[in-house]
């Protein structure tokens, strides 16, 4: 029982901030004209120096184990996920063929990084928020490959995409560590990486929560409750089991599997509601899966973490 309540007060700060952002945008704080700046700001300069604060000096992350196969993992986690709910999707004849690819592309990848990455800084503090990075490499393969499929579009023009300021983080820190650069890197350069990187997850929580606020507007006339309760039950219910399944049978590091629970427990990603109207998605559909799985999370990502950790033998 003690276990199950550390797990909630991990889970319990993250949805406090995203709640934070809903407040803020309801009384005009956060507006929307403000967003894709801040936005610009975490992705490019606040999750670099995250990176950069967490994979240097890793020790786990000199293991060829932990380079390698937390992205494969990653990779295969997400096209489980986008291959069951595409399939459901198109048994359970949910609507048209925009609103079917939307549910298998939105449904199938979890969140990855705002609700993950505090979850294990605060439940796994040490090595293992290093190998959940390496991991979110395979993770956004899989999005801009399977989940671009899914929704009837692939090509190199999205491909390109992969080529962000958080990969090529990931990749050069991984680089630097491997090379024992944080013995002569100067210590005035890392510390601001740790000051910068404090900064990172709660400001991208809380940009987060604003924006599921304004998505929520669209789901006033027709909230679309059998929708939003297929993707729970795919999402929360069934992709957990095979993704605790996959990290049970692979060879897999403890930091790994730690990551793999946590991953697994995880509501729907954000990022395809934007991708549903950039590929002629359907985005009212990616919305519901969205809020509905982070809503319905608040009760089902504690009662995951708990049995994966039992599951897995980390508890």
């Amino acid at each position: 029982m003690n276990e199950f309540h550390t797990v909630v007060g991990a889970v319990l700060p993250v949805f406090c901030l995203a709640l934070v952002g809903v407040i803020l945008r309801k009384v005009d704080w956060l507006t929307e004209a403000a967003d894709a700046s801040l936005m610009r700001v975490v992705v490019n300069v606040l999750t670099p120096a995250f990176i950069l604060d967490k994979v240097l000096g890793n020790q786990a992350l000199h293991h060829p184990g932990n380079l390698f196969l937390p992205p494969v993992a990653g990779f295969c986690g997400v096209a489980l996920g986008v291959w069951v709910s595409g399939l459901a999707s198109r048994r359970l004849r949910l609507g048209p063929e925009a609103v079917t690819r939307t549910f298998g592309a939105s449904t199938g990848i979890q969140n990855y990084g705002y609700f993950a990455l505090p979850l294990v800084e605060q439940l796994f503090p040490g090595q293992t928020t290093g190998v959940l990075l390496v991991h979110n490499l395979g993770v956004d393969a899989a999005m801009w490959s399977v989940c671009l499929i899914a929704l009837g579009h692939a090509g190199w023009k999205q491909w390109r995409k992969l080529i962000n300021a958080p990969i090529i983080a990931v990749v050069i820190a991984a680089s630097l560590n491997l090379l024992g650069a944080e013995t002569w890197i100067p210590k005035f350069t890392t510390v601001t990486a740790h000051m910068l990187g404090a900064c990172c997850f709660p400001l991208g929580i809380v940009l987060t929560g604003a924006i599921l606020a304004d998505s929520s507007k669209e789901l006033r006339q027709d909230p679309g409750w059998r929708i939003i309760g297929w993707s729970c039950l795919f999402r929360l219910g069934l992709i957990p089991v095979g993704m605790l399944a996959i990290a049970w049978a692979l060879p897999a590091s403890r930091e790994l599997k730690q990551v793999l629970v946590v991953q697994a427990a995880m509501p729907a990603a954000v990022f395809p509601i934007v991708m549903s109207r950039l590929f002629a998605g359907d985005p009212p559909t990616a919305i519901r899966v969205v809020i509905g799985t982070s809503l319905v999370g608040f009760v089902t990502i504690p009662i995951w973490l708990h049995l994966g950790m039992r599951w897995l033998g980390l508890s």
